[in-house]
Order: C-alpha cells, then structure tokens, then sequence
C-alpha cells in the first residue's frame, strides 16, 4: 500500500486506538469493539481502512475473526520519517 492510504489510516483517533490495542496481541472484532462507545458497523469500516492501509492482518477462526498488527508497515512509516529528519 502507498504512503498516502497509510497516513490517511492513521489520520483517525480511533484508528489509532485501535492499534493502540492490538500492540497487546491480537483481538476479535468483538473484543476492540468493546472499547469504544461506537456502532460495530463503525468498528467494522474502521478495521477495513487499516487492513486496506495494510496495517493490520486478519485470522478468521471458525465464526471469530481475529486481527493483529503488521509492524512492518509502521516500521516502514518510521524509517520513512527518520529519513526526512535527516537522521
């Protein structure tokens, strides 16, 4: 995925809490929308943005859907930003 689906993901605060979570380890659907006094149709679209930014991945286990992050995209992201720092 490009930079810009990337950022865009990550410009909404309960994307960003969304994986703020899954640094803990994974979580169904269920799980993450425990935490937030949203819709499940608003969790629902706000974990497809992050799979589609690539940030995430998903494990479907019988009926459950687990998700997790994928730390190499936000590494990439950090490299990114490091190098325009000139570091």
């Amino acid at each position: 995925m490009g930079l810009q689906t990337t950022l865009k993901a990550l410009a909404d605060p309960i994307r960003r809490e969304i994986l703020n979570l899954l640094k803990q380890g994974r979580l169904s659907a269920g799980e993450i929308a425990d935490h937030f006094d949203v819709t499940n149709a608003s969790i629902s679209r706000h974990l497809s943005v992050l799979k589609d930014a690539d940030l995430i991945r998903d494990t479907r286990e019988g009926k459950f859907i687990y998700y997790e992050l994928n730390a190499s995209v936000l590494e990439e992201i950090m490299l990114w930003i490091t190098e325009l720092k000139g570091e």
